[in-house]
């Protein structure tokens, strides 16, 4: 059981880690915005496309394959319904992460001038819709098995 509790932990970790840092980017690029200072702004969003998203895409990645291992050695019955929701729920984070990544990049090739409400909004829609798609994915994992 102690390869169990490991594995569990290898799991739990990177999804947490996906939670806060996709919360704490929102939270630096709002506060980068306010202060109105264009290359703070600039840096920032150069910082997140460049390392943070990449370092989120693998931790995204690395969920379902240390998940169908825990799960593996758990001896758990997967059910259709329930790889059909979790399936389902990781193509939609993917995809919106994939907007999310094409909306930073039309907001940072805007930057000296300042960006239109609508792709701010979008935005913040996006990140929001991540952030409730992986709490709705947490508490399925989090659930047993169908």
């Amino acid at each position: 059981m102690d390869n169990y509790l490991l594995l569990k932990i290898v799991h739990s970790v990177p999804g947490v880690l996906l939670l806060l840092g996709l919360l704490a980017h929102m939270f630096m690029l709002w506060k980068a915005r306010r202060s109105g200072d264009g290359e703070i702004l600039r840096r920032k969003l150069r910082v997140t496309r460049s390392y943070s998203l990449p370092a989120f895409t693998l931790l995204a990645l690395s969920l379902p394959i240390t998940g169908w291992w825990l799960v593996d050695l758990g001896g758990w019955p997967l059910g259709q319904t329930w790889l059909l929701v979790s399936a389902f729920l990781f193509g939609l984070l993917v995809i919106l992460g994939l907007l999310l990544n094409g909306r930073l990049a039309a907001w940072q090739a805007l930057l000296p001038s300042p960006a239109p409400p609508a792709l701010l909004r979008l935005l913040g829609f996006y990140a929001l819709l991540i952030v409730v798609l992986l709490l709705a994915s947490m508490a399925l994992m989090g659930a047993k098995p169908l």
